[in-house]
């Protein structure tokens, strides 16, 4: 088995992506502890903010002694893409198709899933050498686009993101995706402003509660 295809595994095994989004660099590494602590394995550090690499490279030396696996989002151009690979990303998530960005990792052997929202992104994202498609914003075409795009186009796995949650996850679920990417839901914002790890910590632990139900149904 490939890298890639054991991140893919860990990824639908766990149903979950926490997206690390506008955390100070001082921040993220005990962000990222606290949320793996509730039993969230998979962690995606966006690129859009200040040393995305280091801020990667410190959660994956941080997490290492675990069975954490740390990815990059919102990864726009290959050179990014290059950049968060070299600090360690495990996986690379898009808000889009960049064919570059998809070849950049293809050939570093690291999973890519790149955005889609229509079937024309869809098929030009699995051409390209996608492993998984990311259907965002999930919450402008709810649960039933994924039916409606698996339909014409077969097995695909799409991890829904962008206003999933607590409420919602279930319905994402039923309706097939692989596994589904969250923020908010996961990460208590006023919480980590206030350096609250334990409140970051049983926020993370409900909304992987809720995964879990939404699974066992």
């Amino acid at each position: 088995m490939t890298e890639n295809e054991t991140v893919r595994d860990r990824i639908v095994d766990g149903g979950v992506i926490a997206v690390l989004r506008g955390i100070d660099e001082e921040q993220i590494v005990p962000v990222a502890r606290a949320i793996h602590d509730a039993g969230v394995d998979v962690l995606e550090i966006t690129a859009d903010g200040t040393r995305a690499a280091e801020r990667i490279a410190a959660v994956d030396r941080e997490l290492a002694d675990t069975d954490a696996v740390v990815g990059a989002g919102t990864v726009l151009d290959a050179a990014t893409a290059q950049s968060v690979i070299d600090a360690g990303a495990s996986f690379v998530v898009s808000p889009h198709v960049e064919p570059a960005v998809v070849r950049t990792c293809n050939r570093h052997g690291v999973l890519v899933a790149p955005g889609v929202m229509t079937p024309t992104e869809a098929v030009t994202a699995m051409e390209a050498g996608a492993d998984l498609l990311k259907l965002f914003p999930a919450s402008t075409v709810g649960p039933d686009h994924i039916g409606a795009l698996s339909g014409p186009l077969g097995d695909i796995d799409i991890v829904p993101t962008g206003g999933v949650s607590r409420d919602n996850v279930a319905d994402f679920f039923d309706a097939g995706a692989a596994a589904v990417g969250a923020g908010g839901a996961i990460i208590d914002d006023a919480a980590v402003d206030d350096g609250d790890m334990d409140r970051v910590r049983e926020t993370a632990a409900s909304f992987v509660d809720a995964v879990e139900a939404a699974r066992s149904d």
